[in-house]
């Protein structure tokens, strides 16, 4: 039986610090600035034989509803109304405020069960603040430090506590461990991309750009819901929020990512996280769409962008954003189109989709587009193909004489897919050009439809296998 389980606080009590002791990794953002935290960050987790999806969320605070703060505070009532059981930090070094007061009565009266965590008790400034918690109506505290993982443990005899009390009241008090501990392996971890097949699991889309793109209304259009915190404030998403999905029948990952801006106005110490987290983001995704806003198409920061999702190796997509704004759309397009084909030769025949987060318009073609993107990024050529276009490739443009000697292509193989990644061996590798090398991948993407997909070529020096027979 599974469970959901949200982490409830006001800001900067260590929700995001105990999200990841119990998610077992870094996936939360951790700074010491309040608020840090804005969408809600679900993780599924595995702990001894409690399996439950956890849900980090943005500080309680008592703001208006139009305000940002006020959009945070309805992600997080938007948590407790989908948890099983909230559990409820408080710090208990500052003691029990009036917004721990407020948001105490909140759960009471949302009726979710809660257990109250006073958290920061790893020294004796925290034994005040323990026992004024009591005070919040919401039973006995208990002393935890998600920085120092003390009282852990107590919270997971808790947490199997309440667990076999629901199955029992669910299944008609049938054996606990019968539903506590089920056939479920971990979700798989994200990998580096270098294995030839793809992983059962989701196709990971991760969504990047420059700040105020788009991104999280793109992924709410998409997944037909408010899931991600939206509105004019550029940079609202800081970390990477991992949204599951199907598309036609297809299981999806969505990873909305914090906007990337030029790396000389990225100072602050908390936005150099949330840039670390959209890279790792891209770095461990499937397939990247970069999204460009159409009123300022194709910036240096976009370039840059689209450089280092081909330089990592994933499949890319460009989708256009807020074209139902745009004026003259023939014309703009043909521009974008030629700024791609001039500016990133490294990816030719990228696929370029018009949409608007807005209206919907284009979704379905940037879907598409995604799925056509990745079964060639996982394409593999069989050996004796390629060496047949090897042989035509060379008869047709012979690699250059390099100090009045012939450079000679003997064989070819591809030694990867995801992205295809191709291995030449030829006599004196290291002197074949660029050039050459270049006309050889784009001929590639010709003869076996590879267009659009970083293609990788590394030349290696061919072995004389009479060599060791002359000595």
């Amino acid at each position: 039986m599974s469970m959901t389980i949200a982490i409830i606080g006001r800001p900067n009590v260590g929700k995001s610090t105990l999200f990841n002791r119990l998610a077992g990794k870094r996936l939360a953002i951790v700074h010491d600035a309040p608020g840090v935290t804005r969408d809600r960050k679900e993780a599924e987790v595995s702990w001894g034989a409690l399996k439950f999806r956890l849900i980090d969320t943005a500080g309680l605070d008592e703001s208006a509803p139009e305000t940002l703060e006020g959009r945070m505070r309805a992600q997080s009532e938007v948590a407790i109304a989908e948890a099983d059981l909230c559990l409820f930090l408080i710090d208990a070094r500052a003691g029990v405020t009036p917004t721990d007061e407020h948001f105490a009565s909140l759960l009471r009266k949302a009726g979710r069960p809660t257990l109250l965590l006073a958290n920061k008790c790893e020294g004796k400034a925290a034994e005040a603040g323990l026992y004024e918690a009591f005070s919040l109506g919401l039973g006995e505290p208990m002393a935890v430090s998600a920085e120092h993982g003390e009282g852990v443990a107590d919270l997971y005899q808790a947490l199997q506590a309440f667990a076999q009390e629901r199955a029992e009241a669910e299944a008609g008090a049938a054996p606990p461990q019968a539903s506590l501990v089920e056939d479920w392996e971990p979700e798989d971890g994200i990998d580096d991309g270098e294995a030839d097949e793809r992983p059962a699991g989701p196709l990971r889309i991760a969504v990047v750009g420059r700040p105020n793109a788009g991104k999280s209304t793109l992924i709410n259009r998409l997944i037909g819901s408010e899931r991600l915190l939206t509105g004019p404030e550029a940079g609202i998403t800081r970390d990477s929020i991992r949204v599951p999905w199907q598309w036609r029948g297809h299981e999806v990952a969505l990873y909305d990512t914090a906007g990337l801006r030029k790396k000389a106005r990225v100072s602050a110490s908390l936005e150099k996280l949330s840039v670390g987290d959209t890279l790792h983001a891209i770095r461990f995704a499937e397939i990247v769409i970069l999204l460009i806003d159409a009123g300022q198409p194709f910036e240096k920061q976009d370039l840059q962008i689209a450089d280092l999702i081909v330089r990592e190796g994933r499949a890319l997509i460009v989708g256009v954003n807020k074209w139902d704004l745009v004026a003259d759309k023939q014309a703009l397009r043909k521009q974008i189109e030629e700024e791609v084909e001039r500016l990133l030769p490294q990816v030719r025949g990228l696929a370029l989709i018009p949409v608007s987060a807005a209206t919907g318009k284009g979704l379905d073609a940037l879907m598409k587009a995604v799925f056509a993107a990745a079964e060639t990024w996982n394409r593999r050529v069989p050996t004796a193909a390629l060496n047949r276009w090897l042989t035509d490739a060379v008869e047709s443009h012979p690699p250059p004489a390099v100090s009045g000697r012939r450079i000679r292509l003997r064989y070819m193989t591809q030694a990867k897919a995801r992205p295809p990644t191709f291995v030449a061996f030829c006599q004196r590798a290291d002197a074949l050009p660029e050039s050459y090398v270049r006309y050889m991948i784009n001929s590639l993407r010709g003869a076996f439809d590879l267009w659009g997909t970083p293609i990788r070529l590394h030349m290696r020096k061919g072995e004389n296998p009479y060599a060791e027979k002359k000595r």
